[in-house]
């Protein structure tokens, strides 16, 4: 490695294109790519940095101020169904003076129509203290952590178009139990026992259907020294793999809560997720992060908060930034993404979710300043006519991009001598030459970029 990196310089210098080892190509089609992790990228050079990114605080989205919620509500979970999105969290109060809870732990429901204004329906369906007229969509065995999702299996029967699974102690045996909905407020047990045993589960436990892996995937508690996520898949629902930890290549452990684990928007190739990281040694505060995988198992963490603690407001205390499973997209907002994180847990006498708001696939970027550096992907072959870019440039900065063949050789037409610079804010523009931007013709072929940054942010990139 050192003889190679020592030829490599003196190739620079001498201003002759290196010999680059050969690598097998990977193939990533027409898919948007997001800069999530180092999986496509060969090295960063010059001032590039790798960065994971913060999205920004927006106006409070529900407060829990109903007898039967309280400042212990948490695991939030929050999808879009259609032009409705449907937000479930547990109903829970704490009386901190007396150190006991104040009533029963509930299931409760809300919904909005635009995502930034929720209502609370009155359901019918439980009573709290002698009345039905309440938002509580499950009252049994899971009220501590049920979790539904939408279930876009295009094989699952009507009668379990919604499911959900959720931790049964208190209310039943120790595990996780299934749950399934035609309308996704009536509930009911898809099996009366558990179907995951192995684990802590004293957290939001979470299951989906991947529809790039075609299969379910289940992100749960446990414990490895330090609170921690385990995994396993399903083709039914029902019957589970073995579960495994979670890898983080040489990413030290940490403890770890709730995980939000779900495949990206618009690269479900990708899952992304926001686990929260509980600091003991440090008054048991919490913050959310991210992580990245591209088989279920192997991610990669970042370690800094993605939602810090000076984020509005009274987040400092322990439970109170908790990140809610799920990304939005708001009408009216495409180029953004919505997420929510809890605030004021144990504060009183209520909580608060607040929304947040990420630029489009902006959770990660490669940022350059004013001195510039570059990004060289790994070889790559694609399928498309042109190259898109999601970036911004600041006054005064710009991205170009080079196509490069096998041995790191400009292609001919489709050098940074011929790059017309990308300057500006764009979430898809398409990267141009002085022949034009079709890059039909490398289609098939194995290739590399060297995207030259000055002052710039890039968040993801797409050939079609």
């Amino acid at each position: 490695m050192r003889l190679f990196s020592a030829c490599l310089a003196l190739c620079v210098l001498a201003g002759v294109p290196a010999e680059l080892p050969a690598a097998d190509p990977i193939d990533i089609g027409s898919r948007r790519e997001l800069l999530v992790d180092d999986v496509l990228i060969d090295r960063l050079s010059g001032d590039a940095v790798q960065k994971v990114q913060q999205p920004e605080p927006r106006d409070v989205a529900l407060v829990t101020d109903r007898p039967w919620e309280g400042n212990t509500c948490a695991y939030y979970t929050i999808f879009q169904d259609g032009e409705l999105y449907r937000m479930y969290y547990r109903g829970s109060h704490w009386d901190t003076e007396a150190k006991r809870a104040t009533h029963r732990e509930v299931t409760c429901y809300a919904e909005s129509r635009d995502g930034i204004q929720w209502i609370k329906p009155n359901l019918g369906l439980f009573e709290f203290e002698g009345s039905k007229e309440n938002n509580i969509v499950w009252d049994g065995i899971g009220t501590h952590c049920f979790t539904p999702f939408k279930d876009e299996n295009p094989d699952a029967p009507p009668e379990a178009r919604y499911k959900a699974i959720s931790s049964g102690v208190p209310g039943g045996k120790k595990g996780l139990y299934v749950f399934q909905s035609a309308d996704a407020i009536h509930w009911s047990l898809m099996h009366d026992e558990p179907v995951i045993t192995e684990g802590a589960f004293d957290s939001q436990n979470l299951a989906f259907w991947d529809p790039h892996a075609r299969l379910y995937r289940c992100y749960h508690r446990d414990f490895r020294k330090v609170r921690d996520i385990k995994t396993e898949t399903s083709t039914d629902f029902l019957n589970w793999t073995q579960p495994r930890f979670l890898e983080y290549g040489e990413t030290p452990l940490e403890h770890l809560y709730t995980n939000a684990i779900r495949n990206a928007p618009g690269a479900p190739h990708l899952l992304i997720g926001f686990p929260t990281r509980f600091l003991p040694d440090q008054g048991q505060r919490v913050e959310p992060t991210f992580l990245s995988s591209r088989d279920g198992i192997t991610f990669k963490r970042w370690l800094d908060p993605v939602v810090p603690e000076s984020a509005p407001e009274e987040r400092s205390g322990n439970r109170s930034n908790y990140m809610a499973w799920g990304v939005l997209t708001l009408p009216g907002e495409p180029e953004r993404y919505s997420v929510y994180a809890t605030e004021a847990y144990y504060e009183g006498p209520d909580s608060r979710i607040r929304r947040f708001t990420y630029r489009a696939d902006g959770y990660v970027a490669i940022e350059t300043g004013k001195t510039g550096g570059e990004l060289l992907t790994k070889p790559l072959r694609f399928d498309g006519e042109r190259l898109r870019l999601n970036a911004i440039a600041r006054d005064g900065g710009h991205l170009k991009v080079q196509i490069e063949d096998e041995q790191g050789r400009p292609v001919p037409g489709f050098a940074f001598a011929d790059a017309v610079p990308f300057t500006g804010d764009s979430l898809s523009e398409s990267v141009a030459w002085k022949a034009g931007g079709d890059v039909s013709g490398l289609s098939g072929k194995t290739v590399r970029l060297r995207i030259a940054m000055h002052d710039a942010k890039l968040f993801a990139f797409q050939f079609e």
